[in-house]
């Protein structure tokens, strides 16, 4: 091989292989760890037990102390929890320049800023405490609630619980946010710590009662309720947790019984009427409403009584009148129904009265099928004549319309209405009957009236008036 000694001396001093050097710029291994490490730092952001906490971020609503702007986070929302890690592969193949988005070179403020414009950011740079709580500032200064919360997921990965406790605590816009945060994922535990540092204590018992959501098992339930009866609520709250005890115990007794009374198949009430489903854990309105279905004639004495339920709980009459006048028509008792609104005063005598009023009460028999001649009773009860004469024509209380039309003597809505009812029916009988003998009762007085002017006339010319004397 004949080589110039220009080749030579270029072939000895040339080599196929690179030295080590520092300046690692062509190296493609370490363009390739440099690839790597930006891909870990984005799943760092995304892994762990934070990811289910950012899916779970309501994120198009709006945090409280927050002015969150429509769609402004949206691509980091998607970024943040639905992004799979296999989405940057593709990136590895790029020049290692393009990897300055995910790099270590962002200040706080450039990372919020990216971070609201919906680019991805790691935070995991931020290592110290100072770094950590300018970044949390700047978000805050951002006016972005979506931010915040993100920052608010990476202290509350990286700090422990009293720093972050500690330096939240005089920061109270954050403080807000993560408040509101740990609400939405339902971390009871470390929301019940925050209120326990901040001696909170009314918002402490508050988010402890909440817990009783998670118990299932009704007796367990019923105990850890009893554990709360003692906790500083205020006032209202604590009549409320009292309320909500005694009536999940009342609950307990009456579903054992019914239960027992329904599988023996001896009382006629759970055989006609089988139940459709336990009456554990409902609200105070449906289980008044199933004791006045199921228990309404029992005595006041007993757990599952009606009354018993209105005096121990201090249901209003209204209340409890509209809840036992629609349990009672749905099982078409109407001497149940009748009895709810008759009163009796000190001397005997009876009156009907309905502190819902009485046009609620035709729409409720209405709805539950009651006849027409239950139906016209309590129309007849309605006290405003327009109300009245609606409710009558719309539920076809023909009677009641004719007798309101005769007892304001107007012949032409009698006449109008006589178009309305079947032709050769009863009321079409008693409206012509009403229109024959109105217009005798009219003829006689226009009689007697033309007879007095005449007899007036007559004694007009026998006296004439004083002050004019015929002079002859």
């Amino acid at each position: 091989m004949n080589r110039t000694k220009g080749d030579e001396e270029e072939y000895w001093n040339s080599s196929k292989f690179k030295a080590f050097t520092f300046d690692d710029e062509d190296d493609e291994l370490s363009q390739l760890k440099e690839s790597k490490r930006a891909v870990n730092s984005l799943r760092d952001f995304v892994d762990d037990d934070d990811d289910d906490d950012l899916e779970r971020v309501s994120w198009s609503g709006e945090a409280v102390g927050s002015r969150t702007r429509p769609g402004s986070f949206q691509s980091l929302s998607d970024a943040l929890s639905d992004t799979p890690a296999k989405s940057y592969a593709p990136e590895l193949g790029r020049p290692k320049g393009e990897y300055r988005d995910y790099s270590n070179d962002w200040s706080p403020s450039d990372t919020v800023r990216r971070l609201r414009k919906g680019k991805v950011c790691s935070l995991e740079r931020f290592r110290s405490l100072q770094d950590k709580l300018q970044l949390l500032e700047e978000a805050v200064s951002m006016h972005d609630g979506n931010v915040i919360t993100a920052v608010l997921i990476f202290l509350k990965r990286t700090l422990s619980k009293d720093i972050l406790f500690r330096e939240l605590e005089v920061r109270q816009v954050a403080l807000r946010h993560l408040i509101h945060f740990l609400k939405e994922i339902g971390d009871q535990k470390l929301l019940l710590d925050l209120f326990r540092f901040l001696d909170r204590t009314e918002e402490l018992a508050l988010s402890h009662y909440r817990e009783h959501l998670n118990i299932q098992d009704p007796d367990k339930r019923k105990e850890f309720l009893k554990t709360c009866v003692g906790l500083p609520f205020s006032a209202e709250d604590s009549a409320h947790i009292q309320d909500h005890y005694t009536l999940l115990e009342r609950q307990i007794i009456i579903e054992a019984n019914d239960r027992h009374l329904e599988s023996a198949g001896q009382t006629e009430i759970f055989r006609k009427h089988p139940r459709k489903a336990s009456i554990l854990n409902m609200p105070l309105v449906t289980t008044l409403f199933y004791s006045c279905f199921y228990h309404y004639t029992e005595a006041e004495g007993t757990f599952s009584s009606p009354v018993n339920l209105k005096k121990t709980f201090k249901i209003p009459d209204k209340q409890y009148v509209l809840t036992a006048l629609a349990a009672r028509a749905k099982l078409r008792a109407w001497n149940d129904v009748d009895a709810l609104f008759t009163t009796k005063n000190w001397l005997g005598y009876t009156k009907k009265r309905a502190p819902i009023g009485f046009h609620r009460v035709v729409e409720i028999l209405h709805k539950n099928n009651a006849p027409v001649q239950i139906l016209q009773e309590y129309v007849n009860l309605v006290e405003d004549v327009d109300t009245k004469l609606n409710l009558a024509t719309k539920f076809k209380c023909h009677d009641v319309v004719i007798d309101t039309y005769r007892d304001l003597k107007d012949r032409q809505q009698l006449l109008a209405y006589r178009s309305k009812v079947d032709k050769g029916s009863a009321e079409e009988e008693k409206i012509d009957a009403l229109l024959s003998s109105s217009v005798s009762s009219y003829s006689l007085p226009l009689q007697q009236a033309q007879e007095t002017d005449s007899s007036q006339n007559s004694t007009k010319c026998m006296f004439p008036r004083s002050g004019r004397i015929a002079v002859g």
